[in-house]
């Protein structure tokens, strides 16, 4: 007897469903986000959400009497990305890993299962929505990669995967791609909302009941962020995204969700002709390598998860033709530089309401913390003064509405980070100036945006007095 079926129209936000079509999503609010789709009842042998892939019934019991064992990590032989997944990966974890397409997803996971097959006693398996097993073999000869215990497997039914899995029963298994995964049980089209719910469903339910370790692969949409329903991102344990533009040399991968470990975590590689090698020392890569000093160039310090991090924040200021004039923030969020400009107009008595502001963070990273405020103003200052501040000072600290330096977390972290690297003056929140001496490291304690700028008169030599 063919299987009845029903339409729905289900959010690609948020994946509520409507039984009709409303113009704005019941669930979460949106407009115009609703998509159609038929789902056909499951035939009467299919267990559908009741299958039990281990064999062991659940019980409730009190949770003071649950033994809290501490989460065995297995080394993917990778450190930058045992650093982004917390200390290694965790036995039944669901990774989602996003990007641009190019940027080196498959590459990076195919590495990690090559080094994780040469210590696990079982083979990973590696499953392929996209490719051939010809095209994935070419790939890994192109790297270099010993791949003799890896096995592939081409399935696009997420049910069939599943029984491949149980079979093989690897300790690891990398799924590429998750929108090209569908499920017996719905009959709307792959990629659809329903389809990579459900099918995301039943690889988290297998992957937590058999303590098998899997990592999706995720498409992104043309906004950049991760195609689907947001609920995948709530059904996975970590979510990790490629950050930065696929034609760099170097890519920054950092933890937006982490139940294992620290949320913001980056690992920074570097893009090889044998693939996606380790950047050992981060904070180089992100600062300019000109010798030349230039107006409106600051040195901060962030704290990306665990780390310090030095980067270099850059800012050009020019008269606007414009009654609009422009604001533009690559690595920053342009809302806040909006409000940085008005506290700098307000408090420190420079105008940029006729000025174009454009703003730069060197090496494509992207900074979500407020510690860079400090270093943007002051760059912009120094831009539109057209003055040299010495690559010999760093700068960080949070701006306030009222013009004053707050404090930011890590502050001796971010110290001690640069005196290593050879600065010799740090203008920092008097919040964070620490009680016992750095060597070597002169610390400048403000409170006032208008003492930070004062105090960097010391800092900056002129273009015409060089002249």
């Amino acid at each position: 007897m063919a299987r009845k079926q029903k339409t729905v129209y289900t959010c690609k936000i948020c994946g509520g469903s409507s039984s009709k079509w409303v113009g704005q999503c019941p669930d979460c609010g949106e407009w115009n986000c609703l998509e159609e789709a038929i789902i056909a009842e499951a035939p009467s042998n299919y267990q559908g959400r009741s299958v039990n892939y281990s064999g062991v019934e659940a019980e409730v019991c009190l949770l003071d009497a649950v033994e809290a064992v501490e989460q065995v990590r297995t080394s993917t032989g990778i450190n930058e990305l045992d650093r982004v997944l917390g200390g290694g990966l965790v036995g039944g974890s669901v990774i989602l890993i996003g990007g641009d397409p190019g940027i080196g997803k498959s590459t990076l996971l195919l590495q990690a299962l090559a080094t994780l097959s040469l210590s696990s006693p079982t083979q990973p398996l590696y499953v392929t929505g996209e490719e051939s097993p010809q095209q994935v073999s070419l790939r890994a000869q192109r790297l270099g990669l010993d791949v003799h215990k890896i096995k592939v497997l081409t399935e696009t039914q997420v049910e069939k995967i599943i029984t491949n899995a149980q079979q093989q029963k690897p300790s690891v298994m990398v799924v590429d791609s998750i929108q090209t995964i569908h499920t017996e049980i719905s009959q709307s089209a792959q990629g659809s909302v329903s389809q990579i719910r459900e099918s995301a469903a039943q690889l988290v339910r297998y992957a937590k009941q058999t303590n098998v370790s899997i990592f999706l692969v995720g498409h992104v949409t043309k906004e950049g962020s991760l195609a689907g329903p947001r609920v995948l991102e709530h059904m996975v344990d970590t979510v990790l995204y490629f950050e930065g533009d696929s034609g760099n040399r170097y890519r920054v991968i950092r933890a937006i969700k982490n139940r294992f470990g620290a949320v913001n975590e980056i690992g920074v590689f570097a893009m090889t002709e044998k693939g996606l090698e380790e950047v050992s020392n981060p904070s180089a890569i992100f600062l300019s390598r000109d010798e030349v000093e230039v107006p409106g160039s600051i040195i901060m310090v962030s704290h990306e998860g665990t780390r310090p991090l030095l980067i270099e924040v850059q800012a050009l200021a020019d008269n606007s033709h414009s009654p609009n004039p422009r604001r533009v923030a690559l690595g920053l969020d342009p809302t806040r530089l909006n409000v940085l400009l008005a506290v700098l107009h307000r408090h420190g008595g420079v105008a940029t309401y006729d000025m174009d502001v454009f703003i730069n963070v060197v090496g494509g990273v992207r900074i979500s913390e407020t510690g860079v405020d400090l270093a943007l103003l002051i760059a912009t200052f120094s831009s539109l003064r057209n003055s040299v501040i010495s690559r010999d000072v760093v700068i960080f600290g949070e701006v306030g509405l009222a013009g004053e330096i707050r404090q930011v977390p890590h502050g001796i972290e971010r110290l001690r980070e640069a005196a290593k690297h050879g600065f010799k003056k740090a203008i920092v929140p008097k919040g964070n100036a620490p009680t016992e001496a750095i060597p070597n490291l002169e610390i400048v304690p403000v409170v006032k945006l208008v003492d930070a700028l004062n105090s960097i008169s010391t800092s900056v030599v002129s273009e015409k007095e060089e002249d």
